[in-house]
């Protein structure tokens, strides 16, 4: 038993009998190969909630800096942690740098694994689902691993139980797996990234029912946008323009 193992016991009793979390369409996650979790996101158990109430060994991507162990004997923990049950680095930095840095996510597809992602990037702000990051479709398309949607619900913290962070009832709803295969050679097309995006958020959305801002997370969270502009931007999906044209 490896530590990813070990630690997913007492997870899944915590989710599954104290939280009493549930799974509905687990059934439509691949029972083997490379296959992408991509789901929103707006509660801190999100990470862990899905993956202990599932078969399949998930992979998330947590940033650089966590693996770097500096800032005490917390963060040294959580660097080993985070290292020992199989989790990678991703930079968050943007730009070319986060582009590079998808490189151990990739590994993960091309080993034939299951990797979870949230694609607006950082927690929803009000609950609204917002703007998908294009590194989900660039994962899709260059690895070939199917995507499977993901709505999360109800995975915010309401309190404490012994000191233990508690969330009543999350569900979390897996979509039918979408394939992108015969975009792969236009993973470097920056209006098929965009609508890869679109398509993987939309389906998200008809999980949750969230409403939906054509806004980065971040604009609202740091930004300081204003609510009539998120008015403004608020749309019935993401995307919904024509496919494009498929390369052979």
């Amino acid at each position: 038993m490896g530590w990813y193992e070990f630690f997913k016991v007492p997870f899944r009793a915590l989710v599954k009998h104290g939280y009493r979390g549930r799974t509905e369409g687990e059934e439509n996650i691949p029972a083997t190969g490379p296959v992408i979790l991509a789901g929103n996101h707006v509660g801190a158990a999100d990470t862990f909630v899905m993956p202990a109430l599932i078969e399949r060994r998930v992979t998330f991507p947590a940033k650089a800096e966590l693996f770097s162990g500096k800032g005490g004997v917390v963060s040294k923990v959580v660097a080993w942690f985070l290292t020992a049950v199989g989790q990678v680095p991703l930079d968050r930095s943007g730009g070319r740098a986060s582009a590079d840095g998808l490189g151990p996510v990739l590994e993960v597809l091309t080993a034939g694994g299951a990797v979870g992602v949230f694609p607006e990037g950082t927690r929803s702000p009000d609950g609204r689902m917002f703007k998908g990051k294009t590194g989900v479709a660039r994962l899709a398309l260059e690895s070939g691993a199917v995507v499977v949607p993901v709505g999360i619900l109800d995975t915010e913290f309401t309190g404490k139980r012994l000191g233990i962070p508690w969330a009543t009832e999350p569900i979390i709803r897996f979509g039918k797996p979408l394939d992108f295969t015969a975009y792969r050679d236009a993973h470097h097309d920056r209006a098929t990234l965009r609508w890869v995006t679109d398509e993987v958020m939309a389906a998200v959305q008809t999980l949750t029912g969230q409403s939906y801002v054509d806004a980065y997370a971040t604009s609202v969270k740091y930004g300081g946008m204003p609510e009539e502009e998120i008015q403004r931007r608020t749309k019935p999906r993401p995307g919904g323009g024509p496919a494009p044209a498929p390369r052979s």
